[in-house]
Formats: structure tokens, C-alpha cells, sequence
């Protein structure tokens, strides 16, 4: 983990720049982290204050710190701006399987763009971490996230009843992955 993480690269798509969070990025995730549509199907709480969004980016900031899983910042080229995250919010190397997670600006759902950044971090995982499986799981409900998931080559595993405990009740989830042989 050390070794991917002590220098989390920089990677580029056609569209966008995945990069490490920074301080300056704190007002611009604030946008979509305190918006609640964005905020529904995630683990945490929908961002208040600006500080909730600050005390966050202080722990990626200390993630990369101590070389420990932490997301990339999904910058957008054509204007700059910094409009979600995208990171392997688990890793077992012993078994060379990973779980992905992303959270993106409503302003730019339903264009490829989360596709675009999932394409590449799954090809990092793949080439740079040595895995063979990568996974990703979201709520039955969030239809986007499961679209992600099949555009990038993902297959549907089946839905863990109640597998889930997030604000306050349990949750159905999908699951899904892709093997390294599938990934083209």
C-alpha cells in the first residue's frame, strides 16, 4: 500500500485531471457535499457548514500523509474546477481485490464523466496495483451509480439484503465487479 500510496499519481482522461485533494478544493467539494441530492446515497452526512467540509479534506490530507488509501480530486479540464471524488475505498492486496467509491457535482451527472474516471482508476488498479477483482457497491435505489458500473464493464453479483447500515436503517445493495481478464 506504501508503495502506491506514498505518491498518489496524477492521472489524465480526455476530460479530466485526477489528482490529491487540497485545502484550495474545500469551498468547491462544499458545493456538492451540502447538497442533499448528492449527499442521499453516499455514507455521510450532507455537509452543513464549511467546516464539515474542511475537518474532511484535513483527514484526506492526512491520509496521504501516513500513505494510506485516500481519494483522487476529479478536476474538470475544460474549466478548472474541482467536481467530485474517486478513490478504492478498500483493499485487500493479500487476495488482489479492491472496492471503488466516487461522488461527483450534480452539475455534471449524466455526462461519462464519472464513467470517464472510474475507467481510469480501475486501469491503475489493474496495471499498478497487481488486482484481479475490483468491486463496487452502491444503494438498489441509485440507478446512476449502477449505470457507472455497467459502462465500465462491471457485472451485477446480486443485491445484499440489508447489508447496509447507514443513516439510521439498513439499506439493500448492489453489487458488482469486474476481473482483471474482463477489463478491456
Amino acid at each position: 500500500m506504501t508503495k502506491v500510496y506514498t505518491d498518489l499519481p496524477i492521472l489524465e482522461t480526455k476530460r479530466l485531471v485526477l489528482r490529491k485533494v487540497t485545502l484550495n478544493d474545500v469551498e468547491s467539494m462544499f458545493l456538492y457535499c451540502s447538497n442533499e441530492e448528492v449527499s442521499r446515497y453516499v455514507l455521510w452526512d450532507t455537509h452543513r457548514i464549511l467546516s464539515d467540509t474542511k475537518e474532511f479534506v484535513k483527514y484526506i490530507l492526512n491520509q496521504y500523509e501516513n500513505k494510506k488509501l485516500a481519494p483522487w480530486g476529479i478536476e474538470y479540464k475544460e474549466n478548472g474546477e474541482f467536481i467530485g471524488t474517486i478513490d478504492f475505498v478498500s483493499w485487500q492486496p493479500q487476495h488482489k481485490s479492491a472496492e471503488i467509491g466516487y461522488v461527483i457535482s450534480q452539475e455534471y451527472w449524466g455526462k461519462g464523466i464519472t464513467t470517464e474516471a472510474a475507467t481510469e482508476i480501475v486501469k491503475f488498479g489493474f496495471e499498478k496495483m497487481d488486482l484481479v477483482r475490483i468491486q463496487a457497491k452502491c444503494f438498489a435505489e441509485n440507478i446512476g451509480s449502477q449505470r457507472v458500473m455497467e459502462k465500465i464493464g462491471m457485472s451485477f453479483e446480486g443485491i445484499m439484503r440489508k447489508g447496509l447500515f447507514a443513516k439510521g436503517k439498513h439499506h439493500d445493495v448492489k453489487l458488482y465487479s469486474i476481473l482483471k481478464e474482463e477489463f478491456t
